[in-house]
C-alpha cells in the first residue's frame, strides 16, 4: 500500500521538447542549430554558375569532336582491330589451341570477344560511309530589284520596306514579292534575269494568282513552307525567282495578299523565322488594309 501510494505521489518526468525542423533549405550550425533557409533566387544563381562553368567544357568536348570529325568516325575500327589483335596474340603466346574448343571457357571468351570486335569494326565503316550533308547558303543567280506598286500609300510602303530590312537582318531571306489585292506591289531583293534584256523577270500577278501555290495558300489562310524548294513541283510557277532559291515561305496577308519569302539556304529558315514572318504578316495587313480603305 505504501509503494503504491509512493508511486502514485512520485512526480511525473516532463517530456522533451525539441525544437522544430527547419526547412530543407536550411544549414545545420554547430550545437543543432539550423540556419534560416536561403532565399531561392541564391539557389538559382547557384544553379546558374554551375551550369555556366560546365558550359565551356561541353563546347571544348563538340569542338574537338567537330574538328576530329574522321577520327571519331574510325574509333570503333581503332578499337575492334586492337582487340581482335589481342585475342589473336594471347592465344598464340599462351599455347592453346588454334582450333576452338566448345568445353574450354577461353574458347567461348575468345569467340564472343571477336564477334564483338568484328561489330566494332562493321560500325565504323558504317559511320564512315554515312555523313550528313553539309548545308550552305547558296549566292542567288539573278539581277537585284526594287519595284513598287504605282499606287502604293506613303505608310504602307514605309511598313514594306521596314519588313524587307528586318527579312533580310535577321533570317536567310534574298527575295521578297508582296501581292495585295490582285497587284504586286513590291518586289525587291535578288529577281531572275529576263533572257531578252537581262533587266529583273516582272511578276506576271494574274498567272500567278490562278497557280496551285496560291490557291493553296489562300484556301488554308496558314503559312507554306518548301523548307527545299528543288523538290516541289510548283516551284515552276515562281519564275520571277533566281533559279537557285533554296527553300520558300508562302505567308497569306489577310484574305487579299500573299508575301513569298525566297531564302538562299535549304531549311535555312527556322521555326522562330516562321512565327516571327506569321506576325509581320498580321502588322502588314493591318496596315495595307487601313492605307487601301482611305
Amino acid at each position: 500500500m505504501e509503494l503504491s501510494r509512493g508511486i502514485m505521489s512520485a512526480p511525473l518526468e516532463q517530456p522533451k521538447l525539441w525544437p522544430p525542423t527547419a526547412p530543407s533549405l536550411g544549414r545545420r550550425l554547430p550545437f543543432g542549430a539550423f540556419s534560416p533557409p536561403q532565399p531561392l533566387s541564391n539557389v538559382r544563381d547557384h544553379g546558374c554558375c554551375i551550369s555556366r562553368a560546365l558550359r565551356p567544357r561541353q563546347e571544348w568536348v563538340e569542338g574537338w569532336v567537330r574538328s576530329n570529325d574522321t577520327l571519331v568516325r574510325g574509333l570503333p575500327i581503332l578499337v575492334g582491330g586492337a582487340s581482335l589483335v589481342a585475342v589473336l596474340l594471347n592465344r598464340a603466346v599462351s599455347g592453346i589451341a588454334a582450333v576452338a574448343d566448345a568445353s574450354s571457357s577461353q574458347s567461348r571468351a575468345d569467340i564472343l570477344t571477336l564477334a564483338l570486335s568484328v561489330t566494332d569494326i562493321l560500325a565504323g565503316l558504317v559511320w564512315l560511309s554515312i555523313r550528313p550533308k553539309s548545308i550552305s547558303p547558296v549566292v542567288p543567280r539573278g539581277v537585284e530589284c526594287k519595284r513598287v506598286g504605282p499606287d502604293v500609300p506613303s505608310s504602307a510602303l514605309h511598313e514594306l520596306l521596314w519588313t524587307w530590312d528586318s527579312l533580310t537582318t535577321a533570317t536567310c531571306c534574298k527575295s521578297l514579292v508582296v501581292v495585295y489585292g490582285g497587284n504586286c506591289i513590291l518586289q525587291i531583293g535578288v529577281a531572275a534575269g529576263s533572257p531578252e534584256d537581262g533587266n529583273a523577270l516582272p511578276v506576271d500577278t494574274q498567272k500567278f494568282i490562278q497557280g496551285s501555290l496560291y490557291k493553296g495558300a489562300m484556301e488554308s489562310k496558314k503559312q507554306s513552307y518548301l523548307a527545299n524548294l528543288a523538290l516541289y513541283p510548283g516551284r515552276s510557277e515562281l519564275p520571277f525567282l533566281p533559279a537557285n532559291t533554296q527553300a520558300l515561305i508562302l505567308q497569306p496577308i489577310g484574305d487579299k495578299g500573299i508575301a513569298i519569302v525566297g531564302g538562299d539556304t535549304i531549311r535555312g529558315f527556322t521555326s522562330i523565322d516562321q512565327a516571327w514572318i506569321a506576325m509581320i504578316a498580321d502588322k502588314l495587313d493591318a496596315t495595307l488594309s487601313k492605307s487601301y480603305s482611305s
